[in-house]
């Protein structure tokens, strides 16, 4: 059997190396277009090409040829001028050129690919073709999502106890100021191992790692003055008049700075729901049995007596809740979140005298420690 010239236009300069390029690709499963670079047309497109974006080698053509409206095309050779145009300089850096985008069908659905072009220059050095792999990146896209999801549960599912243990030690250091130095010790030993894994996890298991290589670990202190005073300016931009009454707090405290700020900003969110336009609001933060109480009080109508007990039961709204939109997940995801730092969130407030909800926090002592020895070195860090 005769074989077939596998391009249309055979003698132009360059055409020999793309008809091997052109057939090493397809072998490997890739489809592959050539454009004849002086003529500025493709003369050649594999003919799956419309299988995998719904256009034919016709639709390639006039796409690529048009001065008219650019078409969805038309990103296949993008930047081809400019690349002919410095290696006519004598800058070759941009032969070839990898390049990842979407690419609308003409059903309306867009579809990731990747194009590998490369410049094929002629006998006599000059460029006269160029020669692209394209291919589909969709199954290597939900191949990548597959991965982060993968990373993400297993993430959640170390670090929620683990979070939990470290709470949980905390509290017990920070309360059980008579336990012998044994007991201590071993209080240690397992808030250093938890400290240890969650480091793990965070280096080589969070989505954040896999998504970036080479990020920093998250911030795991916090200065709780500096969370009461973003907590004053929302209140004060949500036209609130606020008094803020701070005593002497640690400059930091272990924890995690973005789950605290969502606990307050809850609790905030609540007191602008509950209570008139315009009704004040107090911020207090004070030292109190071996950590530090962070408070919110508003002068509204208070928390009914009948609805104290279940404020932060999942899914519950109160009996002053009606026609107010919520969804009873608020208190209960803020006092999560407390909980996980081994903390406490509490109601202490009166029906007709206004809500008051406490968050306290357990102080670690060797963060406190540090924070007296470098006092300006880690509040700047914090800042």
């Amino acid at each position: 059997m005769k074989r077939r010239d596998p391009l249309p236009l055979p003698g132009q300069e360059g055409l020999a190396d793309a008809a091997a390029f052109r057939t090493a690709a397809e072998l490997g499963g890739d489809l592959v277009f050539i454009i004849d670079c002086a003529a500025g047309v493709p003369v050649y497109v594999s003919p799956g090409i419309d299988a995998m974006l719904g256009y034919g080698a016709a639709d390639v053509h006039a796409q690529l040829t048009s001065n008219d409206t650019p078409g969805p095309l038309q990103p296949l050779c993008a930047g081809l001028a400019e690349r002919l145009r410095r290696f006519a300089a004598g800058d070759g850096s941009r032969l070839r050129v990898v390049r990842e985008f979407d690419l609308r069908r003409p059903d309306g659905r867009e579809i990731p690919v990747e194009v590998i072009s490369t410049l094929v220059p002629g006998a006599d050095g000059t460029v006269s073709t160029l020669v692209a792999v394209l291919r589909d990146l969709s199954a290597r896209r939900e191949r990548e999502r597959e991965r982060k999801r993968f990373a993400s549960m297993l993430n959640h599912e170390f670090r929620t106890p683990l979070s939990t243990i470290d709470g949980a030690i905390q509290r017990l250091e920070a309360t059980q100021t008579g336990a012998d130095e044994a007991t201590r010790q071993r209080y240690r030993k397992i808030a250093t191992a938890t400290d240890r894994l969650i480091a793990m996890l965070d280096d080589y298991l969070s989505p954040e790692r896999m998504a970036e290589l080479g990020r920093q670990r998250r911030a795991d202190t916090v200065a709780p003055r500096l969370l009461l005073d973003e907590l004053v300016a929302q209140a004060r931009m949500a036209g609130r008049p606020v008094t803020s009454g701070v005593e002497a707090l640690p400059a930091t405290l272990r924890a995690d700075p973005a789950g605290l700020r969502l606990a307050l900003k809850v609790l905030l969110d609540n007191a602008l729901r509950y209570t008139p336009a315009g009704t004040a609001l107090e911020v207090t933060g004070r030292r109190e049995d071996g950590g530090v109480a962070l408070a919110l009080r508003d002068a509204g109508p208070g928390v009914p007596e009948g609805d104290i007990a279940r404020i932060f039961d999942k899914g519950y709204r109160g009996a002053n809740a009606a026609g107010v939109p919520g969804s009873g997940l608020g208190l209960y995801m803020a006092r999560s979140l407390v909980e996980v730092h081994g903390g406490a969130l509490t109601h202490a407030g009166r029906e007709g005298q206004g809500a008051e909800f406490r968050i306290w926090l357990p102080v670690q002592l060797e963060v406190e420690r540090e924070a007296e020895r470098f006092p300006q070195g880690l509040a700047s860090g914090q800042a």
